[in-house]
């Protein structure tokens, strides 16, 4: 009898059917001497839509609400419908005896896989492969080491719960919401205290009061010594008395009264996990979180150098350890050559700042796997971020940063003035980056975890400094006063909200100790594979948009957060769906009484949306009526340029205006918005530059720069696609897969 093995995407699917020896070609499928291997599309099966339960959900209406079928169905979904015939159709033939789960290791994979064999109704033995990369090995080892499914049972019954429970409060919230006010609203547990956290964010801008400050640096021995108050403090507020203090000390002796000598390392920052990685992507390359996770998925599925992209652990496990080596030799192309070299010298070993069983939940870091690559096969985003995850990688491998900081005191007129320097003994991993200075890499000096100087700023560190002793003289000489100002907190960029979601904690009001640990413990709203998402999701519902790098929350966006339940704007709710999930995948709570809390909960905020007298108002109607229902339209920002949309949440009509694109103004070197349709096309430019895509062209071409018309070509017809895109489709907008 042969096994049939179901993967969760063709490209991984195809990869097992290879080291299985499965070669026979058939529709969906690979078939070999002792098994049949076939796959997914990502979800072939999903929640039945609300229509599907009778004529009193076709149509949306208050009365009707809430949706609460007496149990929750499957449906096929009918684009991929064929891919699912085929898979049942290899689950029922007579030769197969049993059913491999090969679906990504985790609660979502659990669920892809089981609802495909559930909604085909076919019982056959199972097991579970678990593994965490694609790599010929890894699935060697990971066949030989089969699981009873069985072994799965609670952490699908916890992955349904969560699919069940947000099919109930969102599209039912949604949906109260949308009749409600008669406009496309949508809220649900992740994205609408997503909302309320840039809410908060902009709130303390708005109320920030920017306060004067002053400090005092003095030469002495031809180095700066910075002026320190009482209380160790290196500013004051008042100009009076930094002037006094110049006054005071210029022209006169100081002594030194203190040098002290520390012995210090400095550790390498820890590996990646998928949101730390789309914090550095977006703020070195200014990638969204989306095109880092779909970078990470051509480099994890097609290319096969590094591990699974979707995980929240920067530890790995022992078992990996005796890996390390082959990883190493893989990471030789490119800058790095010479410290893989090095290390390959020498006996390369685990430690516990990056080897942790605890501290691994499904998935371990993100680090290469054992398959190397010619970068030059890889295209520009491809290739930053595999060169983001090998850095990191051979950067833990290395020793720590070994240095003696100094810290000098100096007593001068009753004040004291302070200097640090340090002296590095042993570079050890500030080798990689001494590597990406020298290469123009992607040094970044505003972001370094473990620079040394422990937070000191940068004009007080010296990397050499003249040795003092205590009672030393020095003639202090010219003095420099600096005024600044207290700065409010920096509006939300993709890389700063990620980190916000992943840890909320200080945006809950609840004081639940247990909650705030399991938020932490549980990584915050959203996961690690849907937070992308979900911020796409809501610049394409409108209620996000972006000024430069700087994401900010539309009218549409603050008036959601008014009218949605007050239960579902905090991240509260998702810490305390995340502790009972976990209490039913590790068998500790019942599903079915998740599910009876759930159902209250969401005929709980129905009444309250009814009940509410809040209004909404659209308040960027333009003058242009839609070519197909002729009401208004409204003018939207989108996160990438301006549109208009038909207001009519049936309609879903949608017209593009403007694009912001990468061509660059000649004046002010900031990126153009290409606006007009056929010949009429131009680029424009806040500075006040315009230039017609024609002349642009020409332009270019005389320089030897820029886009030939293929890629303008290109790029029109993507923005045409674009345009087609039903995202003003109110259930679809709820819907959207619920990726939550």
């Amino acid at each position: 009898m042969k096994s049939v093995v179901i993967a969760e995407k063709p490209s991984v699917g195809r990869d097992i059917a290879r080291v299985l020896g499965c070669s026979k070609g058939g529709n969906g499928f690979l078939e070999g001497k002792d098994y049949v291997v076939t796959w997914a599309l990502g979800h072939l099966v999903e929640l039945s839509d609300p229509e599907s339960y009778g004529e009193q959900w076709k149509t949306w209406k208050m009365e009707t609400l809430p949706m609460m079928p007496e149990k929750l169905e499957i449906q096929v979904i009918k684009k991929t419908g064929k891919q699912f015939q085929t898979v049942k159709a290899q689950m029922y033939r007579k030769d197969v005896g049993e059913i491999i789960i090969a679906t990504d290791a985790g609660r979502e994979g659990e669920l892809v896989a089981r609802w495909i064999i559930q909604k085909a109704g076919v019982r056959k033995p199972m097991k579970r492969l678990w593994i965490s990369s694609v790599t010929d090995k890894a699935i060697r080892q990971g066949f030989a080491q089969l699981k009873d499914a069985r072994e799965y049972q609670k952490l699908y019954e916890a992955a349904v719960a969560r699919a069940e429970a947000d099919w109930l409060v969102g599209l039912n919230a949604t949906r109260a919401l949308t009749v409600k006010h008669n406009a496309q609203l949508s809220c649900g547990r992740v994205q609408t205290p997503t909302l309320a956290i840039i809410a908060k964010r902009e709130a303390q801008i708005r109320g920030f009061q920017s306060q004067p400050y002053y400090s005092l640096k003095v030469k002495g021995s031809g180095i700066w010594f910075r002026w320190r108050s009482g209380s160790n403090g290196t500013t004051t507020s008042s100009r009076e008395e930094i002037s006094r203090i110049s006054d005071k000390v210029r022209n006169s002796a100081g002594t030194v009264e203190d040098v002290k000598k520390k012995q210090q390392k400095a550790y390498a920052p820890l590996l990646y996990d998928l949101t730390s990685l789309q914090q550095d992507a977006n703020r070195l390359f200014g990638f969204s979180a989306k095109q880092t996770l779909d970078y990470m998925q051509r480099l994890y599925e097609h290319y096969k150098v590094v591990t699974y992209p979707r995980t929240d652990s920067r530890y790995l496990t022992q078992d990996i350890v005796e890996t390390l080596p082959e990883r190493v030799k893989a990471c030789r192309g490119g800058i790095y050559g010479q410290v893989c070299t090095k290390l390959l010298k020498s006996s390369i070993k685990g430690n516990k700042s990056f080897v942790d069983d605890r501290k691994v939940s499904d998935h371990h870091a993100i680090i290469p796997t054992e398959q190397g690559i010619s970068l030059s096969e890889l295209e520009y985003g491809e290739r930053k971020i595999y060169e983001l995850v090998i850095s990191r990688f051979l950067a833990v491998l290395l020793p720590p940063c070994e240095y003696e900081q100094t810290e000098v005191t100096v007593g001068c007129a009753g004040e004291y003035f302070t200097v640090k320097g340090k002296r590095i003994r042993q570079p050890g991993w500030q080798e990689i980056r001494n590597l990406q200075k020298e290469e123009g890499a992607f040094w970044d000096e505003t972001e370094d975890e473990a620079l040394p100087g422990n937070g000191i700023s940068r004009e007080e560190i010296l990397d050499q400094m003249p040795e003092f002793v205590k009672g030393q003289k020095i003639l202090f000489g010219e003095g420099k006063i600096s005024e600044g100002k207290t700065k409010p907190p920096q509006p939300f960029t993709e890389a700063t909200l990620l980190a916000a979601m992943e840890n909320p904690v200080k945006y809950m009001e609840s004081a639940d100790k247990s909650l705030r640990k399991t938020l932490g413990e549980t990584g915050g709203l959203g996961t690690v594979a849907t937070r992308a998402d979900i911020i796409e999701k809501l610049f394409n519902s409108f209620m996000l948009e972006k000024k430069d790098q700087y994401i900010h929350l539309t009218s549409k966006g603050r008036q959601v957060l008014e009218l949605a339940p007050q239960g579902l704007t905090s991240p509260e709710l998702t810490a305390k769906w995340e502790q009972q999930l976990s209490d039913i995948a590790s068998g500790k709570a019942r599903k079915k009484d998740f599910e009876a809390e759930i159902r209250s909960y969401t005929a709980d905020i129905v009444k309250d949306i009814a009940a509410s007298s809040k209004t909404y108002r659209h308040d960027n109607l333009t003058g242009k009526k839609c070519p197909e229902c002729g009401k208004l339209m409204l003018e939207v920002n989108h996160k990438n340029g301006r549109m208009l949309v038909c207001q009519d949440r049936e309609c879903g009509y949608r017209k593009t205006l403007s694009k912001v694109t990468n061509a660059r103004c000649p004046q002010c070197h900031k990126k153009m918005e290409l606006v007009g349709e056929g010949e009429q096309r131009r680029f424009t430019c806040g500075c006040g530059y315009r230039e017609k895509l024609s002349a642009f062209e020409k332009r270019k071409k005389e320089s030897g720069k820029g886009v030939s018309k293929k890629d303008v070509s290109r790029y029109m017809n993507k923005m045409r696609q674009e345009a087609k895109e039903p995202v003003n489709n109110a259930f679809a907008d709820a819907l959207a897969k619920i990726k939550l």
